[in-house]
């Protein structure tokens, strides 16, 4: 069964032909300046991973080693990518509903934005 989603607008679309990982929430300064607060991401292989449609998908590279895919147009947050890297992590909330999943941890904690707190009893991590 594949899994489906995209981005605001829909000029990005992808499917995803087997399992995601349960998302993380990402509390690092680069998520929060993306996303507006933490992003939570699942992964999947990047080779499951097929794009329907791309026409706005732009990459930015946010350091040495990640890029981030964004849709030019409505400015979606729909990929974070490690290279050299065989995983892709979508964002969570690009994804079709019902997703069946549920958050697993925290990680970058100790970068966290200071109006708010963490209170669901998941593991917290200070970085990855």
């Amino acid at each position: 069964m594949a899994i489906h989603g995209g981005c605001l607008c829909g000029g990005v679309r992808y499917e995803i032909r087997a399992a995601l990982s349960q998302p993380i929430a990402c509390h690092c300064s680069q998520c929060a300046k993306t996303s507006g607060n933490y992003a939570a991401m699942a992964s999947c292989r990047s080779a499951d991973l097929d794009l329907i449609a791309a026409e706005t998908l732009t990459w930015f590279q946010s350091s040495e080693l990640v890029r981030r895919g964004f849709c030019a147009r409505c400015g979606g947050n729909v990929f974070w990518k490690m290279e050299p890297g065989e995983e892709t992590y979508v964002t969570a909330g690009t994804l079709e509903q019902p997703t069946g999943l549920r958050l697993a941890e925290h990680i970058f904690v100790a970068s966290k934005a200071d109006f708010y707190e963490i209170t669901d009893g998941l593991p917290q991590k200070p970085e990855w």
